[in-house]
């Protein structure tokens, strides 16, 4: 129940709360909204979700802020992204429209569950949307399911905006450089589990891959953006491989209007040394910064010292503030589901 939860020592990962919302892709369209309280799901045992990867996901948050309001965080880029998700594994778009009605709905119907301002958690939103219809052979579904629930959810990382070491990782790749990876599919995340394992039995908090082709320029780190700072620049890398973070694109955006130069271009990993702060950014952390990246192939340590940077610190500040309406959304970015 959510007045025995202990909000500041929330981790994250699932709680149950009161409803989910639910809508059905049949005969070519798109059905009503449905209420549901249910956790589990019936779906048939030749469905293409389960047997061809016709899956897909996204994650944003809900904020109680201090004016009293609740707020999500670029809800319609969210909506974008699966959009762009559903036109490359050959599902049925789901609305804009549609998207932000369903976003809106579950996160009044489960009011009570979001955490109070400050605590240190927040309203994790979660939409899936999975292809349910019956199929033998490679082909696409007849019919979906989008179904969106929600679970109030603690820092990503224990430490919170803390620094953390990460360990490049050789011998797996996350996503091929024409493959899903710029798609938010649950097959990327499986490709990276062995890595990450890996990762945390080395005592590392994250796996970090470098590009699938050549292994010589930096790609992602586990299931987050990279990105460095130096000589008041924010560089981010470019790569057809890499999930287009909306946290990240808002940083850039965040960086430039603080004054920084913004590049996005492929980053060598010799790179790393020039760097002064890197991080990993994602909805889940927003930023988490990282302490060093180990390359044990090389015997080669990238060092960005134990304490998070001022600039990563500035980025970080200001990002929150404007997810919790503290200072002006001058881009729009905030959209206001309880007044």
């Amino acid at each position: 129940m959510a007045e025995q939860l202990d909000w500041s020592s929330l981790g994250f990962g699932y709680h149950k709360t009161d409803y989910n919302v639910r809508c059905y892709y049949r005969d070519g369209k798109w059905g009503e909204i449905e209420v549901c309280s249910e956790e589990t799901i019936p779906l048939h045992m030749a469905a293409t979700s389960l047997h061809y990867g016709q899956e897909a996901f996204e994650g944003l948050k809900a904020y109680r802020c201090p004016d009293g309001k609740v707020r999500v965080f670029r809800v319609d880029e969210n909506a974008a992204r699966l959009q762009s998700t559903c036109r490359g594994i050959l599902m049925p778009e789901v609305s804009t429209e549609l998207f932000i009605e369903m976003v809106k709905k579950v996160v009044r119907l489960n009011e009570r569950f979001i955490p109070p301002y400050e605590s240190g958690a927040t309203l994790y939103i979660r939409p899936l949307l999975i292809g349910t219809s019956a199929q033998v052979g490679v082909h696409p579904a007849s019919e979906y399911l989008f179904i969106i629930f929600v679970t109030p959810v603690g820092p990503y990382f224990k430490g919170g905006f803390s620094s953390n070491p990460y360990v490049i990782i050789r011998d797996y790749d996350r996503s091929a450089p024409l493959g899903t990876g710029k798609y938010k599919v649950g097959g990327n995340y499986a490709a990276s589990l062995m890595a990450n394992d890996i990762a945390h039995k080395k005592g590392y908090a994250c796996e970090f891959y470098l590009d699938a082709r050549e292994k010589k320029y930096i790609d992602e780190c586990g299931a987050a953006n990279f990105f460095g700072i130096k000589n008041n620049t924010y560089v981010t890398p470019k790569s057809t491989s890499i999930l287009p973070s909306i946290t990240n694109k808002s940083l850039m955006q965040v960086a430039a209007d603080l004054g920084l130069t913004v590049e996005c271009r492929p980053i060598l990993e010799e790179e790393l040394e020039t760097f002064e702060e890197a991080g990993a950014c994602g909805t889940a952390a927003v930023i988490s910064p990282i302490s060093y990246i180990d390359d044990l192939d090389k015997g080669k340590r990238y060092d960005f010292g134990s304490e998070p940077g001022p600039v990563s610190k500035r980025l970080f500040d200001h990002l929150r503030n404007i997810q919790y309406g503290i200072v002006e959304d001058k881009h729009g970015w905030t959209t206001v589901v309880i007044e």
